[in-house]
């Protein structure tokens, strides 16, 4: 997930966990001309959808390596073989930004690492499982609608804002990892901007690759 629009010194924390949910759903590419109030109640549901999940253990073997940062990601999950991808340079940054910037009390020691486990372990399950199709009607969208027959359609993001809820709510974390990730951008934005744009911002938390 990236935040385009995260300006690098701003208050960050201004913006709630839905606010940065609707601006990761709007970021996303088919959702550029979407109505803000739509995009507002699928951030509404895939948050909640993902605050309720029942906790699931990673079923993907877990490996921890260097170069998050040139790459902008925290995290990933693999298919195949289901790997997840843990980086630790970039987890590193998280943890010292949430010092730079006092939010400590919201992201505890080590909770970073575990809110990336946590939130690839959904896209784990959501990928092998019948929650996929559960959070598709939990969101309302149709894909197509004869009389009474309605076909449940496919968000855009709307798994990676309920990832995030998950992640949040099974660690005890103050906010959501949306927001930590919405401040790695600006870290990101302000060192490029520096350096001509040499450095990636490291704001996705998960990409799936099939």
């Amino acid at each position: 997930m990236t935040v385009k629009d995260a300006p690098a010194r701003a208050d960050l924390a201004a913006t709630d966990d839905i606010g940065w949910a609707v601006r990761l759903l709007a970021a996303t590419p088919t959702h550029e001309h979407r109505d803000p109030e739509l995009l507002r109640r699928w951030a509404r549901a895939a948050d909640a959808f993902g605050s309720a999940l029942a906790p699931v253990a990673c079923r993907a073997r877990i490996v921890e390596r260097d170069g998050g940062l040139e790459l902008g990601l925290l995290a990933r999950y693999t298919s195949r073989p289901p790997t997840v991808e843990l980086y630790t340079d970039t987890i590193d940054l998280a943890e010292r930004t949430v010092d730079a910037r006092g939010w400590r009390d919201w992201y505890p020691p080590g909770s970073v690492r575990a809110a990336a486990l946590a939130h690839e372990a959904v896209h784990v399950h959501l990928h092998h499982g019948p929650a996929k199709a559960a959070l598709k009607r939990a969101l309302g969208h149709s894909a197509l609608r004869l009389g009474r027959l309605r076909v449940p359609g496919h968000v855009a993001g709307a798994e990676e804002v309920a990832a995030h809820a998950y992640a949040r709510t099974v660690c005890g974390l103050g906010r959501s990892p949306l927001l930590l990730t919405a401040a790695l951008a600006a870290e990101a934005e302000a060192q490029s901007g520096s350096a001509n744009g040499s450095n990636p911002p490291p704001a996705r938390d998960a990409r799936r690759e099939n």
